[in-house]
């Protein structure tokens, strides 16, 4: 496949741009007024994603979905489920879509199939798996279910806690019963976003904590450059908590983890290690604020540890 570039497009010449790609070896269907499902054929290893347009098109390369890229480069067939807004999927149109696709068996046609999603995109990851028995799931940062008789202690998303979240497909954590593996990563210091990953704790489920991190996995793993490796070692079946926790170790060279570690091990007074990263990170070349933070600890001796 070669190169797609579909940077700088409208919202509905993009869409007609993705209908293009998907005419000659797959399809494109749009699902209700908010999402379009959108397929290439490739070989017989799936990768299913749930994205947002607007996250696609303002982050992801070329303003691919992340689905068509790999796809290309890994020569995948691809199934794209691709948001207007921030709905969490919770559409019957989704919902009918995969009825569909499980009694055509369309699922069956491949050796191996994987789900990703990032936020409300994890959440519909792990509640869509169930369409696929055996598949894996990555989901990052995923909510459990928005509804509020579940998560009454979450305060956020209330704009979109009408949407119903208990009808099908529905309390994500049931929906990965018969998934072979799922991972969900989620950043420990963010305390509600804790709380839903415990949720999904099952035997078959590795939870993947990327300490100080923040709200924005998908896009720090992109900047991390382990995103895409941690997809494709999913779908050769070699993902692990020990091997994802190794490809992680690359946040120690990454000036947005530094900072916030840095903030973190200050809050909590240990300032000599805070000195430590701030003159590591000096040493790397790295942003006046390692140096600034290194003049006030300085100013402020002897250290803590």
């Amino acid at each position: 496949m070669t190169q797609t570039y579909l940077t700088g497009l409208g919202l509905n010449a993009w869409l007609s741009r993705i209908d293009d790609l998907c005419e000659e070896s797959g399809f494109f269907e749009q699902l209700g007024e908010d999402h379009c499902a959108a397929f290439q054929k490739g070989s017989d290893r799936l990768l299913v994603t749930f994205e947002s347009a607007d996250t696609i098109r303002s982050h992801n390369a070329y303003a691919e979905p992340r689905g068509l890229r790999h796809a290309r480069q890994e020569g995948w067939s691809q199934l794209a489920i691709i948001s207007y807004t921030e709905s969490w999927y919770r559409d019957p149109a989704i919902y009918d879509f995969f009825d569909r696709l499980i009694d055509d068996g369309f699922f069956e046609e491949f050796e191996k199939v994987v789900f990703h999603g990032a936020h409300g995109g994890g959440y519909a990851a792990a509640a869509f798996s169930v369409a696929a028995p055996s598949a894996t799931v990555i989901a990052l940062r995923p909510q459990a279910t928005l509804d509020p008789g579940m998560t009454g202690w979450d305060p956020r998303y209330k704009a979109h806690r009408h949407s119903d979240f208990t009808g099908r497909y529905g309390y994500a954590p049931e929906m990965i019963d018969a998934a072979e593996q799922v991972f969900v990563a989620y950043d420990p210091y963010e305390r509600l976003d804790a709380i839903h990953a415990a949720l999904f704790r099952k035997p078959h489920v590795a939870l993947l904590p990327c300490a100080l991190i923040g709200t924005g996995l998908d896009h720090a793993l992109d900047r991390l450059g382990i995103h895409d490796a941690t997809i494709t070692l999913a779908m050769e079946g070699t993902l692990d908590r020990q091997r994802f926790m190794q490809l992680l170790r690359a946040r120690r060279y990454d000036e947005t983890y530094a900072r916030a570690l840095i903030n973190q091990l200050l809050s909590t007074n240990h300032k000599r290690f805070g000195r430590l990263i701030c003159e590591y990170m000096l040493q790397r070349g790295q942003s006046p604020f390692f140096a600034k933070t290194l003049q006030e600890l300085a100013d402020q001796r002897p250290f803590q540890t």
